[in-house]
């Protein structure tokens, strides 16, 4: 052997031309040097020589698991923060508008990431155009959540399905707590939540936090070919300061609602005229018919108690005790429907009783609360006057305080309704208008629950209680009637005055709103008017002319009344389709549409 292959580091193979040795731990010795010569090479000691070699993967392996940083940081290590924000300060999104080109990568890349469903977008990109025929501008515009320092997602929230990280300021969606109440995407001025029709839920872009906190950038930011997305710290009070200015985007919603931390730079000066290029069209919204059941049927509900105790004060014990267990019945009735049918606008219903979560900050959680005290003290009520009525004559308790307080929780219910629509800062269900609305629906229907039960009570009631209700329109029906016409005329005239915009040149969003209700709404605008007339004028006038004369006709009387609450009825549902699908607010830049 020569005198190199003497000495042999371990783990290696030596050869001469005569002999293989493996050498290592593992490797079996020969302990008798004198035969190290005549040892012939072994097809055992060639496997196990080999086994000491690292394969390709496993280099590969080895490698990656001593890198510090991801293997693509070089390309955007300088797109996102260094070190984590300070006090008063957090994450938010950067756009260069003079180096995005409206390639959408960054959609393609959200959607892929997160895996989206086909038509799911959590970012989106928009269009800016304006300018001159012989200097036209148009500008392309990536937008997604941004993470407001106020987010009104967060305060609407009913279940607490949202937080913000006190850290880094990103508004992250809790999917498993949020049960598909959908009013996130009403309050969110951005329409940044989307439902998730399949799994009952609201989804939302979260900055891609977890690829942060690993040192990795979000995707629409690692994407895009022009480096035109970052993230950057920004200072808290700086945001609230430019708000002030209502530096953001073109016909954007104002900054001051949410503040908004995403910051929109650009170098160029931008034409007076720049707007959004879908900013002339209109469209109709979903118009949430589990919503507006549950509003008109409560509305209507609290109405009927609230009319029934105000007649109460004119009528005698007698007429009272007649009238007293059906109407409070049928309120009842209508009620349970209005908060059965809510629960179908839940994504998942099953959860409905996490609503009382968020009753510190959320009128949806509020209302929830006030209607289930509403309803537990109308069931006590309608029972007590339906299987214990001479308990109710006796008791001064039942007869007044109990009664009072169902309409006044009511009562109560439908402010929080009111509020939870005036909080999304939407013109169309601005606190006046939606108080107005609400308001004559209460007063309307609860004064046509008064027909209705009178129908009931001489149609399935005894001869005795026919009479009395007989007694009730002579001496009532007049008043009855004449408070329905002005209750209706003064709906009729309000909605009519929400067309008043159409004469504006401006194109505000209560002009699109009008511009909804003539165009695409137009058929349901034109229905609601004619039952409208036909329930809350034509047939009080018709009551009214029957209650003056001597005797009354009993076919007439059901036909007219029947009519009467139906039309009615079919009315106010239809005001309240409108209500929905004609809302119009101010919007991040869309897209041309066909």
């Amino acid at each position: 052997m020569s005198k190199e292959a003497a000495t042999i580091e371990p783990g290696t193979i030596a050869t001469d031309e005569h002999s293989v040795v493996a050498t290592g731990p593992g490797f079996p010795q020969n302990d008798n040097p004198s035969n190290d010569s005549t040892s012939s090479p072994t097809l055992l000691g060639r496997l196990l020589a080999d086994q000491q070699e690292l394969t390709a993967v496993e280099q590969f392996s080895l490698a990656y698991s001593e890198q510090t940083a991801p293997a693509q940081s070089k390309f955007y290590s300088s797109l996102i923060p260094a070190t984590p924000p300070g006090p008063g300060q957090q994450y938010a999104f950067d756009v260069n508008l003079d180096q995005c080109s409206g390639c959408k990568a960054c959609v393609t890349a959200c959607h892929s990431l997160n895996g989206l469903d086909e038509t799911e977008t959590w970012r989106d990109v928009g269009l800016l155009i304006g300018g001159t025929s012989t200097n036209p501008v148009m500008q392309h515009v990536t937008t997604a959540c941004h993470h407001c320092l106020e987010p009104a997602c967060m305060t609407a929230c009913p279940v607490d399905a949202y937080e913000k990280n006190l850290i880094t300021g990103i508004v992250k969606h809790l999917d498993d707590q949020c049960f598909g109440c959908q009013y996130c995407t009403l309050a969110c001025p951005y329409d940044v939540p989307k439902y998730h029709k399949q799994k009952g839920i609201v989804r939302k872009c979260d900055m891609c936090s977890d690829r942060l906190s690993a040192g990795e950038a979000p995707a629409c930011v690692q994407s895009c070919p022009h480096e035109a997305i970052s993230i950057r710290i920004v200072d808290c009070e700086r945001v609230i300061e430019d708000s002030e200015a209502d530096r953001f985007l073109p016909a954007a919603p104002e900054p001051h609602i949410t503040l908004p931390t995403t910051t929109y730079r650009t170098k160029r000066v931008f034409p007076r005229n720049l707007l959004p290029a879908d900013y002339f069209s209109v469209s109709a919204q979903h118009p949430h018919w589990p919503l507006i059941i549950m509003l008109v049927l409560t509305q209507l509900s609290v109405g009927a108690f609230l009319s029934g105790l105000v007649l109460e004060r004119f009528l005698d014990e007698t007429l009272i005790a007649t009238m007293r267990p059906v109407h409070s019945m049928s309120a009842l009735v209508f009620g349970l429907l209005a908060l059965a049918s809510s629960t179908l606008h839940l994504g998942r219903p099953q959860f409905a009783w996490r609503a009382v979560i968020g009753l510190r900050h959320s009128w949806l959680s509020r209302e929830i609360v006030a209607f289930g005290v509403f309803a537990a003290l109308a069931i006590v009520y309608a029972a007590g006057n339906w299987f214990a009525p001479e308990l109710l004559i006796e008791t001064e308790f039942f007869r007044s305080w109990l009664g009072w307080g169902v309409a006044a929780s009511g009562l109560i219910g439908v402010f929080c309704s009111v509020m939870i629509y005036a909080f999304t800062q939407r013109a169309f269900w601005s606190f006046t208008q939606s108080s107005i609305r609400f308001g004559l629906t209460t007063c309307l229907l609860g004064v046509a629950a008064v027909w209705l039960t009178l129908l009931l009570v001489s149609t399935l009631g005894s001869s005795a209680a026919s009479v009395s209700v007989s007694g009730i329109i002579a001496t009532h029906g007049g008043n009855i009637c004449q408070s329905l016409l002005l209750l209706m005329g003064l709906k009729l005239l309000f909605e009519a005055n929400l067309l008043r915009p159409l004469m504006s040149r401006q194109i505000t969003p209560m002009k699109r709103s009008a511009m909804l209700m003539t165009g695409s709404l137009a058929s349901v605008t034109i229905a609601r008017f004619a039952c409208g007339v036909l329930g809350g004028l034509a047939m009080p006038a018709l009551l009214l002319r029957a209650t003056s004369e001597t005797p009354q006709d009993p076919v007439f009387l059901v036909i007219v009344t029947s009519m009467l609450f139906v039309a009615c009825l079919a009315g106010e549902l239809l005001e309240r389709y409108l209500f929905f699908a004609a809302v119009a607010s101010p919007r991040m830049p869309g897209s041309l549409r066909s």
